[in-house]
């Protein structure tokens, strides 16, 4: 499913803690996820889903995308986490995003769960998305599969942390791709985002990079979401709020690129209304296929508030 919400920074918020959850709402982040996985220990898993209830129902959420991320469908709390939330906030609910997934079959389960919950609340049938964490090497080994296999499917997001236990990679911390990684020539996670980005990019669904655990070391975050952004990523996770300005400017174009594209447009528009399959532009032969390229760029702009 095509979705127009921007997804530049998703911020992590533990669903355990009201008061991070009330500073979420206030934030500049696109998208904020109220966690119920990692982020909170199994005897309070249960527990933190009121404070999720309660934070989507009274808090002001402005324009942000109002998310949460369930436990995994193989735990005994996913269908909790699911039904309760969905029964109580489902009109306040825009995306649930689902880890550990390893094939089709696991976001079948959630979509079908929420098809039920909606019609029996009273909620408009396919209103709540989805995101799908690729984390595990099954994951990524059927990633072309998974991002077909739901109309309710919005993004697919790169979940490095759990992705280096189930590949076995060794790395210093999550999301580091050239830190102590042992003489690795290069970044260790292009083919997996690349990968991930190639196979949402063809079913229409939005490609977000996963976290980075250095949250001191604001320059890597940086970097990385860069290499995300020129292969395609529309954002990437902020498991700080520090994060969230730098995610915002990497994956929002510039004015320069908003000016080059504008340019470019209307150079090809030009020439095929002159009747030319092609126009030269800053020394450069462009056509119909390029133009898409800058196309994005100023619709990516236009998301953003920029253009």
């Amino acid at each position: 499913m095509s979705s127009s919400r921007l997804r530049r920074s998703e911020l992590s918020t533990p669903a355990h803690s009201t008061k991070m959850i009330a500073k979420a709402a206030a934030s500049d982040a696109d998208l904020v996820f109220l966690d119920l996985e990692d982020s909170v220990v199994p005897a309070l898993k249960a527990p933190s889903r009121a404070n999720i209830i309660d934070g989507l129902n009274t808090l002001d959420w402005g324009t942000k995308t109002r998310a949460c991320r369930i436990n995994p469908v193989s735990t005994q709390w996913c269908h909790g986490d699911l039904y309760e939330i969905v029964s109580a906030a489902g009109a306040n609910l825009d995306v649930v995003i689902i880890p550990k997934v390893y094939g089709p079959r696991d976001v079948w389960f959630v979509d079908d769960l929420l098809t039920q919950l909606e019609m029996q609340f009273g909620l408009e049938v396919g209103k709540i998305g989805l995101e799908v964490l690729i984390e595990e090497t099954q994951a990524l080994s059927r990633v072309e599969e998974i991002a077909a296999c739901s109309p309710r499917l919005e993004a697919l997001i790169l979940g490095v942390g759990d992705l280096s236990a189930s590949q076995g990679i060794r790395l210093g911390h999550i999301g580091a791709a050239s830190e102590g990684n042992h003489g690795y020539p290069g970044d260790v996670w292009h083919y997996a985002r690349n990968r991930m980005i190639g196979a949402a990019r063809a079913n229409g669904l939005d490609a977000v990079d996963g976290p980075y655990g250095a949250i001191s070391n604001p320059e890597g975050y940086e970097r990385e979401a860069s290499w995300a952004a020129t292969l395609g990523s529309v954002g990437k996770w902020a498991i700080h709020p520090s994060q969230i300005s730098i995610a915002n400017e990497v994956f929002a174009p510039t004015t320069t690129e908003i000016e080059r594209a504008t340019a470019a447009v209307q150079a090809v528009q030009e020439a095929e209304a002159a009747g030319l399959g092609a126009a030269s532009f800053q020394g450069m032969m462009i056509d119909a296929a390029t133009a898409r390229i800058f196309d994005a760029v100023l619709v990516r702009a236009r998301l953003c508030g920029v253009a």
